[in-house]
């Protein structure tokens, strides 16, 4: 899936390039070097999907807990917890396999906690999530 996406993309770069001439005369970006103006682009869309990410996360969490408490729990994530994300996503996204791991394990552990009753499964979410919030540094 990705593989066609990126197949895709450099088609329409070549012929982009085809299209135009090497000149950087009106290039987009705030230098004429193409690799400075790539690094800043994607620094700034690493940067937006960051603070996305941890605004989403705050809004599943601040019902249930308000706003410090949801705060506390983000601010607190493990770096452990960081990089098994980081790497499920990397994985889910690489490859078609990568994708049906990844989503046949989210279906295992959605089916095992739907087996398990609905008063423990809060029980023992909330007790890590407050527990994760409390977490000194």
């Amino acid at each position: 899936m990705v593989k066609h996406v990126s197949t895709y993309g450099a088609k329409a770069v070549d012929k982009a390039r085809a299209k135009t001439p090497g000149k950087t005369e009106g290039m987009p970006g705030p230098t004429h070097n193409p690799a400075t103006n790539l690094m800043v682009a994607d620094v700034a869309i690493r940067a937006g999907s960051y603070i996305a990410r941890r605004a989403v996360e705050k809004g599943l969490l601040r019902g249930r807990y308000g706003k410090e408490t949801a705060r506390e729990i983000v601010r607190n994530k493990t770096l452990g917890q960081t990089l098994v994300s980081f790497g499920l996503a990397k994985l889910a996204t690489r490859n078609l396999p990568g994708a049906l791991i990844v989503g046949g394990g989210a279906l295992a552990k959605t089916l095992y906690d739907r087996r398990r009753s609905r008063s423990a499964q809060r029980r023992e979410g909330d007790r890590e999530l407050i527990e994760q919030a409390h977490r000194d540094d």
